[in-house]
């Protein structure tokens, strides 16, 4: 299981394994990090999942596609380049190590 680092709006670190298949914000979700309310439950139709992605990963993920753009105009101080709905980004080995840092809080 992948690794993902999970950082508060305070600096608090959450490392936790995510099961291959979920996505970023159903392994926040399943254990318990604070910051990521995930009000919709995935359907990409909030953002209240919104993430920064550290900047060492963005590269690394697959792009955005057009809905979660439109979401993500609805984020709390969203960045055109960091910012993702965790909803949207599907957990694969790939991911190891992938760092995601919360806004101040979520819309």
């Amino acid at each position: 299981m992948p690794k993902i680092t999970y950082i508060e709006h305070n600096g608090t670190e959450h490392v936790v394994d995510v099961p291959v298949g979920l996505t970023v914000m159903e392994g926040a979700r399943d254990n318990n990090i604070p910051g990521i309310e995930a009000d919709c439950g995935g359907a990409c139709a909030c953002s209240t999942c919104h993430v920064y992605v550290h900047p060492d990963w963005v590269a690394k993920l697959p792009p955005k596609e057009d809905m979660e753009e439109d979401m993500l105009d609805f984020a709390f101080a969203p960045d055109a380049e960091r910012s993702r709905l965790t909803c949207q980004i599907k957990v694969t080995p790939e991911l190891e190590g992938l760092v995601v840092e919360m806004p101040e809080k979520q819309i």
